[in-house]
């Protein structure tokens, strides 16, 4: 769920009542040029968090106008004016005035960051490609099939497909997968199956938990406590040289070579590999005696 983030009262997230939230975001007034420069340069000199909400709210109209373009994503687009919201609180730590652009130009690009990486952590089909070129397709696919009729699950010709990824540069395998991807998007865990009971259940209520309980958890502890004691006994049936051997060859997060060893204890490569798999199989020998 998205932080929510509030400043003098008002709710910079609108998952309460989006109706309410469109409403009351029209109160505040658009900045000028000059307006904005001069609250810009003054909060990157005080911090005052009276400085960064006048700018802020004077934007917030900003990131609805840029959640309108991914409204065909099947999320709810208070989340994803949440989510551009705090793109937009990013952008005001981030804002240089002095470098000449409008405060506007450059949080827009803060906003759709925040937004896109919010729809692709929702999408989990498409988490499995996330290169720059595929997000550049999953995100125009949509435009472009929008513009041509083509949603709602209409198959696409081999030409068209053709043309889609000669204009997004990749290929028309890519754009094929991705499509499937995009038709196939997961259902929401919330939605509610409907049934001859009184109660309706959602999807999740059926969905078998197959993390371990409690008494399986413990049980893997103790087991693990249990190998780890007998491990440290069997210690013991190493001389010094040996347990010094196996912890630097696999126990030790950086491996020492056998090259290493071999020069610090002045005997053969070979003579250092030999004791460590002794060692193993002393330890080994050891455990199954006390079996």
């Amino acid at each position: 769920m998205t932080e929510k983030k509030t400043f003098d009262g008002f709710d910079f997230s609108p998952e309460i009542n989006l109706t309410r939230y469109l409403r009351s975001i029209q109160k505040f007034p658009i900045l000028s040029h000059e307006e904005e420069f001069s609250l810009a340069q003054e909060y990157q000199n005080s911090k005052n968090p009276e400085v960064s909400y006048k700018l802020i709210t004077s934007h917030l109209r900003l990131v609805v106008k840029i959640v309108s373009q991914y409204k065909g994503y099947g999320l709810p687009v208070a989340d994803l004016i949440a989510e551009g919201n705090m793109g937009l609180l990013s952008a005001i730590e981030k804002f240089n005035p002095h470098r000449g652009f409008r405060f506007s130009t450059y949080a827009m690009w803060w906003i759709k960051a925040s937004i896109q990486k919010y729809i692709l952590n929702s999408w989990s089909l498409v988490k499995i490609g996330t290169t720059a070129a595929q997000k550049k397709l999953f995100f125009n696919l949509r435009r472009i099939k929008d513009k041509m009729n083509l949603l709602n699950d209409i198959e696409m010709s081999n030409q068209i497909i053709d043309d889609i990824a000669r204009h997004l540069d990749v290929s028309s395998k890519e754009v094929i997968s991705m499509n499937e991807r995009m038709k196939a998007h997961d259902g929401s865990l919330n939605t509610i199956i409907r049934n001859d009971s009184e109660k309706n259940h959602e999807w999740q209520d059926f969905i078998a938990d197959g993390k371990p309980n409690q008494e399986e958890i413990l049980g893997q502890c103790e087991n693990m406590r249990f190998r780890k004691e007998k491990f440290a006994a069997s210690l013991k049936c190493l001389n010094e040289r040996e347990k010094n051997i196996l912890f630097k060859r696999r126990l030790e997060e950086k491996t020492v070579t056998l090259e290493e060893l071999s020069q610090y204890y002045h005997i053969s490569k070979e003579r250092v590999r030999q004791i460590e798999i002794n060692s193993i199989k002393k330890i080994q020998q050891y455990i199954n005696m006390q079996q």
